[in-house]
């Protein structure tokens, strides 16, 4: 089970941290995923960070303004999100599979919803 939070409303330039949380089964062998979801637009990827943390990815659009970290004595993948932009606003999800740089995950989380005021 993914429990994903910290999403909420920010003005443009500033920075959100999203958390999310497994439970269930042994997290260090999952691979974690973000992905998002504008409002009458498809899924996208975002970041993805391997199962001890060494590789990580992102999509170009958040390059260089998020970070994805993981805790895996805490079962807990984070998204650092800062110079956020407008287009940034969408439900952001959370996700686990067991291969990294997959294009589609069997686990997913609900997810939180993150607004950002231009």
């Amino acid at each position: 089970q993914l429990q994903a939070s910290g999403g909420g409303l920010v003005q443009a330039g500033g920075s959100l941290r999203l958390t999310c949380t497994a439970s269930g089964r042994t997290f260090s062998d999952y691979a974690m995923g973000w992905f998002r979801q504008a409002p009458g637009k498809d899924r996208e990827f975002v970041a993805a960070i391997s199962w001890r943390g060494r590789s990580t990815r992102y999509a170009d659009s958040v390059e260089g303004r998020f970070t994805i970290a993981r805790v895996n004595t805490r079962n807990t993948v984070y998204l650092q999100m800062n110079s956020l932009k407008a287009e940034d606003t969408a439900i952001y999800y959370c996700a686990a599979d067991r291969n990294y740089g997959q294009t589609t995950y069997d686990y997913w989380g609900q997810g939180t919803l993150v607004t950002v005021s231009s």
